[in-house]
């Protein structure tokens, strides 16, 4: 993690009730915006787990496409919760975390938090989505990086366990997520795992019902 990322995350005080934005507007490193911040509709129910996680699953999220400013990012988090309360009916927005083309992180269900975006991982792991279709492209390094500085922050305080094994989401579900050319680039970070898992196991997950 940069050393600026890790400041910028400290300065904001994360807590999972009121989250507080740090850093300089316009400064380097990564940002971390909350809920409130982006307009998040109240979550139907929160329910936690223990932590720290073992699993970090990297996503992408297709629709809505891939967004450069913070206005726009904030409109995708405001998408994508609509689309999984309205719409499938979830708790709330299924994801852990978002990152925006802005370089930036957008607070969804936060740590220690049972989501909706990987059966069977979803009450041990966070989910942070990138927001965009990564099948071709590669995100820009401001999306890797802030990545890269959230992981680094969940370890440093405890949420995130030290020893946390990294995956895409097509390694427990069948789907094309995080795409072709974003799971490559996650291939090479560390603790990027491989698991033993068959095609029958992972198909199997397909019939499970997220109503969390």
């Amino acid at each position: 993690m940069t050393a600026m990322g890790l400041l910028l995350l400290s300065m904001m005080g994360y807590s999972q009730h009121m989250q507080q934005v740090g850093g300089p507007d316009g400064g380097s490193g990564s940002r971390l915006y909350s809920r409130q911040d982006w307009g998040a509709r109240l979550a139907k129910q929160v329910e936690h787990f223990p932590g720290p996680a073992p699993y970090v699953i990297i996503h992408h999220s297709y629709i809505p496409a891939a967004c450069f400013t913070t206005e726009d990012c904030m409109k995708s988090m405001r998408s994508m919760q609509d689309f999984h309360q309205l719409e499938r009916g979830w708790n709330d927005i299924g994801y852990s975390f978002g990152i925006g083309g802005d370089g930036m992180i957008y607070t969804g269900r936060g740590f220690n938090t049972i989501g909706a975006h990987a059966p069977k991982y979803n009450d041990k792991s966070v989910g942070i989505v990138l927001i965009g279709d990564w099948r071709t492209e590669l995100p820009p390094q401001n999306m890797l990086q802030a990545a890269k500085d959230l992981i680094a922050f969940g370890v440093a305080k405890g949420y995130i366990d030290p020893a946390y094994k990294l995956l895409g989401h097509r390694q427990v579900r069948d789907t094309e997520c995080p795409g072709g050319r974003l799971f490559e680039e996650i291939s090479s970070w560390p603790h990027f795992t491989i698991l033993n898992t068959t095609a029958t196991d992972v198909k199997s997950t397909q019939a499970a019902v997220q109503k969390v």
